[in-house]
């Protein structure tokens, strides 16, 4: 069994370059897999392996300028959710593309798991869910609106487009794990809106915490692992992913005539040309082959 650990905070690392051999060396020793980005605004990511190491891994961060706060969330998996480890420098540990956002400066009013239900029920209020279409279409809130985004930095276009429909609201916004919402909840309050909250700790902290008997929440909520999904308890939920797409499919979507192994599925079958689909099916007789000789195939989808 494997601790999962999910975990993110909002820092000013002055050279976050500096970070990334010393964390790489202690994962490494540690046996930990998984994904970290490093940014001058912070850490983020999801790692996996013993809890004893995923614990070493914590105290380091936590020791680090400013990370005494650092916020994690854990659950298991029967299997290596992740086939390596990844230290990563980038602009923005989450990208929205705006600027002037700083969640170190203000965010919107955190609410606690336990009063989610109650807030999200009341009429003057909005839900709104932060995470990409594909994340939504396998659960989410009832009642949330899904901006049905691509991607997060296509959210401040949307809310241009579409404020008006929030007149004299409170807006609730909640994602997986709470990352994005210090960014949105920032962004909503420098656009004016006067009252906005957030899910601590978001949907993983709602689903542990929070019994199936009294949920608002429906289906199941995406992961960025190879369980891909999980549900109350944060038990492992049933999906796989599409590895042409990445998308999120269930068991029984392998059977749909669209499917194709690395190739296409239901979602992405008209997305993709014929030429498109010929270098699918040659990587994926590449990594069929490649598994053969007990190898890992670099185009595979391992990670």
């Amino acid at each position: 069994m494997y601790t999962v650990c999910a975990l993110y905070h909002f820092t000013r690392f002055d050279d976050p370059a500096a970070l990334k051999a010393p964390l790489e060396a202690l994962c490494a020793a540690q046996q930990i897999c998984g994904s970290l980005l490093l940014a001058r605004e912070g850490i983020n990511g999801t790692i996996a392996g013993p809890a004893a190491g995923i614990e070493a891994v914590l105290a380091h961060l936590r020791a680090l300028p400013g990370c005494a706060d650092l916020e994690w969330k854990l659950s298991s998996a029967a299997e290596r959710p992740f086939a390596r480890m990844k230290v990563r420098l980038k602009k923005e540990i989450v990208t929205m593309g705006q600027p002037d956002v700083d969640p170190l400066a203000r965010v919107g009013h955190y609410v606690d798991p336990a009063d989610w239900n109650a807030l999200i029920r009341s009429d003057d209020v909005a839900v709104i869910d932060t995470r990409n279409d594909y994340e939504v279409a396998i659960g989410t809130f009832e009642g949330a609106v899904d901006p049905q985004t691509e991607s997060f930095r296509d959210f401040p276009a949307w809310w241009e487009a579409n404020r008006e429909r929030f007149h004299n609201k409170r807006i609730a916004m909640f994602c997986t794990g709470g990352i994005r919402c210090e960014k949105s909840t920032n962004y909503l309050l420098g656009q004016g809106v006067e009252d906005v909250y957030h899910l601590k700790g978001g949907i993983l902290k709602y689903l542990e915490e929070v019994p199936a008997e009294d949920s608002t929440w429906q289906g199941d909520c995406f992961v960025f692992d190879r369980r891909v999904s999980v549900g109350h308890g944060l038990k492992e939920g049933p999906h796989e992913l599409c590895h042409a797409c990445r998308r999120p499919i269930l068991p029984a979507d392998r059977t749909r005539p669209e499917y194709e192994e690395g190739v296409s599925c239901h979602l992405c079958v008209a997305e993709t040309s014929d030429d498109d689909k010929a270098r699918f099916r040659e990587r994926q007789k590449q990594i069929a082959l490649a598994r053969a000789r007990g190898e890992r195939h670099l185009g595979g989808f391992e990670d």
